[in-house]
This record gives structure tokens, C-alpha cells and sequence, in this order.
């Protein structure tokens, strides 16, 4: 079990993270490197030898390995990013890069979007160096650069050319997953994340006639544009449950007491009440318009008018999105991935799993894990390149009034003492077992 000083690291790792702004504004503005050193060094600490790594300068990466009893086992990758995404402190109660520590609740940027985890994992080897643990299988340690934008400087530089550091590994934890959901009738779930819908961002082009305001203008790059975004706002996706989805409403059927009736989803997902938030972002592909660009004076009708839209879809359903996008835009818009990323799709039978469910049922008896499909992405995407199967596994136990969802990119980010304590116990137990 981890120790007190592994308890007390991990509230100050966070914290020191945290005061390290590492801000994501996209388009490369973010220096990683601050962190990336604070990282090395702690591994540095532990007898462990991190390698740092840059695509671009200043975007740096963290690799360690730590060896393990059994030769033959197959590898288990860690991560966690270093980035986080912007904070305005003027919305802020607190200034967001403080880190502050206050009635057993550590504020900041990063606090639960992945500094924690970041902190978990450096407190829990630093304890095993501490102890002489060493795991059964290899444990790859990475912290990335660049997931909160596309992670060309992070995981996908690494997998795309460092892939020899991740030899032998098969599988992969990350964020998000085991954390406290509070249902409302008193019961605790804790969904660890065997699946991620696809990032399909995409950019839209209307080219028309160009001319004047005041005229008839029948091939109107904006009326194009506008009529095709108006289509995809509006358009009612299919129902599509993958295997961890039904998987999902299967269990969370089970534990409520209701017949898991997969013809009348709608009626389910009443019936579970607030746990249908678990999956209900997950039965469907997705495309929310997001951005409109057009013009440069009133009287000016432009010939090319630009929109862009955060396009989601689910493991095995990329050629219907594909179709369905080509459909609603119509002959007079063209459509291109601005990003793109794979849907994942994790084995729920696995023995890496059951070890993620024993860890957590270990340090919250009275909880009921269960699985769930990412609505977003994390840097499993990439580093799936390489063969390596990813679950969102950064344990927390949450007080029911903080809602850890609504945290991720929000305002007044924090996370409690008492979480991190959880979660450094449980990833003990899950990584020497594992």
C-alpha cells in the first residue's frame, strides 16, 4: 500500500504542476518543457532513467521504464499529458495557476485534466523505489506533450518515431476513468473506459460567385455554407451501440433492476435516471457546428465562405460518417478532416480489466464499477498505432456535491486531498498487480 509520503507527494506534485502554466492555445503555442523537467527529475529520483524528447522546441515529452519481475509478461504503458487547456483567471474564484491548497481541495488548471494523474503516477514510483517494489511486467512512463490539440508534438511524434520505447507493450492506462459517479439514489459507480468515439474535426468550404451586396446572387458562398451547416446541426444520427456501450447499459440495467430492453433505448435511458450521462453522448455519432468564417465587408457577397465542425463517431461506424457527411453537405460544399483520430474499442474480458475493477473495489467497497465509452479522445488514439490496447483508468473518489465531469475545461478546476489519496492507493494496487 502506498505510504505517507507517497499521500503527502501526491497533494504537493499536483500542486507544483499546476503552478507550471502549460497552457495549450493550439497551433503549437505551449512550452511543455517546465513540466516535463519537473517530471524527469522525480523519475530521476526513483533509480529511473527518463529519456526527454522534442518534435519542436520547448514541446517536450518524458519516457521512462521501469523493469519487471517476469521477462516474458507483455508490457503496460502509463500516461498522462502535461498540457492543459487555457484558463481566464478573471472567471476564476482563485487565480487558476496557484495551485492552491484550501480546506482539503487543491485548485487550479490541470487539477483533474491530467495533473493528477500525473502527480499519482510519479508519487506511486517514487514509493516503489522507496519499498524495492518492482511489478510483474514492464511499466512504460510517459508524460506527453500537446494532447489538448493534436498531439502531433506529443504521443503522436513518439508513436509515429520513438516507437522502440514502447517495445512489448500491449496495453495502456490513461485518463479518464475511476472516478466517483454519484447516481443521486446513493449509489457510487466508478466507470473505467474501455472505448473512445473518433475525433473527426472537419472543415468546410462554400465557393460561389463573388459580387456585389445589392444584387441577385443565386451562388451565394455563404447562403451555401450556411444551408449545409444548418443540415448537420439539425440531423438526427442513427442509434449505434458498440460492444463496451451495450455492455454499459447492460450492466447499469443489472444493478438498477431493469429489464436491459436495447430496442427502446430512450425508454432505458429514463429509466436509469442521472447514470444514462454515463453512455447517452455515446448511442450516436455526432457533428456540432462550432466555428463560421465569411466575408470581409457587408456590401461584399465573398466567393468562398468556411465553417468548421467537431464531428465525433463511434468505433466501426467511419464510413457512414463519411457518407452521411458527403450527403449533408451537399454538391456545393466540400468537407476535409481537419483532425482525425480512430474510434477505440477495449476488450471488457481482459485480465488487465478485472485488475482495474479488484483495485477499486479494494478502496470502495460500497462502489459498483462499470464500463463506459469515451465521448471524447485522449492520447490512447495515437498510441494505438502501436498495438497497444488503451482503458481510461485515473481513479478518484469524489464528494457528491463536485461534479468531475463539468470540471474537465471549466471554470474553478479543482480536486479534493482525499481524491488524490484514492487515487495513489488504487493505482498502487492496480500497477503491482497488473
Amino acid at each position: 500500500m502506498a505510504d505517507q509520503q507517497a499521500l503527502d507527494e501526491v497533494v504537493r506534485f499536483t500542486s507544483e504542476l499546476i503552478r507550471i502554466d502549460t497552457s495549450n492555445f493550439g497551433g503549437g503555442d505551449c512550452r511543455e518543457r517546465p513540466a516535463a523537467e519537473y517530471a524527469a527529475e522525480r523519475l530521476a529520483g526513483a533509480g529511473l532513467e527518463p529519456i526527454l524528447l522534442e518534435r519542436t522546441a520547448g514541446r517536450t515529452n518524458v519516457v521512462a521504464r521501469i523493469e519487471g519481475t517476469d521477462p516474458a509478461a507483455d508490457a503496460l504503458l502509463v500516461h498522462g499529458h502535461l498540457d492543459v487547456v487555457p484558463a481566464q483567471a478573471a472567471d476564476w474564484s482563485v487565480d487558476p495557476f496557484s495551485g492552491e491548497i484550501r480546506d482539503g481541495v487543491v485548485w487550479g488548471r490541470g487539477a483533474v485534466d491530467m495533473k493528477n494523474m500525473d502527480a499519482m503516477i510519479l508519487a506511486v514510483v517514487r514509493a516503489w523505489a522507496r519499498d524495492g517494489v518492482r511489478p510483474r511486467r514492464d511499466i512504460v512512463v510517459a508524460f506527453t506533450a500537446d494532447e489538448e490539440a493534436s498531439a502531433v508534438d506529443g504521443s503522436g511524434f513518439l508513436a509515429d518515431h520513438h516507437p522502440e520505447l514502447f517495445e512489448g507493450c500491449t496495453e495502456g492506462v490513461g485518463e479518464s476513468g475511476a472516478f466517483t459517479f454519484h447516481d443521486g439514489t446513493g449509489r457510487h459507480l466508478y466507470p473505467v473506459a474501455a472505448g473512445e468515439r473518433g475525433t473527426a474535426w472537419l472543415k468546410l468550404t462554400a465557393r460561389g460567385r463573388a459580387g456585389h451586396g445589392s444584387k441577385v446572387n443565386r451562388e451565394n458562398a455563404v447562403t451555401r455554407l450556411a444551408a449545409a451547416v444548418t443540415r448537420i446541426g439539425e440531423h438526427q444520427w442513427p442509434l449505434r451501440l458498440t460492444p463496451t456501450v451495450t455492455a454499459a447499459l447492460t450492466e447499469l440495467a443489472a444493478l438498477y433492476g431493469i429489464e436491459p430492453d436495447l430496442t427502446e433505448i430512450d425508454l432505458l435511458l429514463d429509466k436509469l435516471g442521472p447514470a444514462a450521462r454515463l453512455v447517452e453522448a455515446t448511442i450516436r455519432n455526432s457533428a456540432n457546428p462550432t466555428m463560421l468564417n465569411a466575408g470581409y465587408k457587408v456590401n461584399v457577397i465573398p466567393g468562398e465562405a468556411v465553417a468548421f465542425v467537431d464531428g465525433r463517431y463511434l468505433y466501426g461506424t467511419e464510413d457512414e460518417f463519411r457518407a452521411t457527411l458527403d450527403r449533408l453537405t451537399g454538391p456545393d460544399v466540400d468537407w476535409e478532416f481537419h483532425h482525425r483520430e480512430v474510434a477505440l474499442q477495449a476488450p471488457l474480458d481482459s485480465p488487465t480489466y478485472a485488475r482495474m475493477r479488484a483495485a477499486v473495489e479494494e478502496f470502495a467497497p460500497d462502489g459498483h464499477v462499470v464500463p463506459y465509452c469515451m465521448s471524447g479522445g485522449t492520447d490512447a488514439k495515437q498510441f494505438s498505432r502501436l498495438g497497444i490496447t488503451g482503458y481510461g483508468f485515473a481513479p478518484l473518489k469524489l464528494p457528491e456535491d463536485l461534479d468531475y465531469q463539468a470540471l474537465f475545461h471549466g471554470v474553478d478546476e479543482r480536486v479534493p486531498v482525499e481524491a488524490l489519496h484514492f487515487g495513489v492507493q488504487v493505482l498502487d494496487r492496480f500497477l503491482r498487480t497488473a
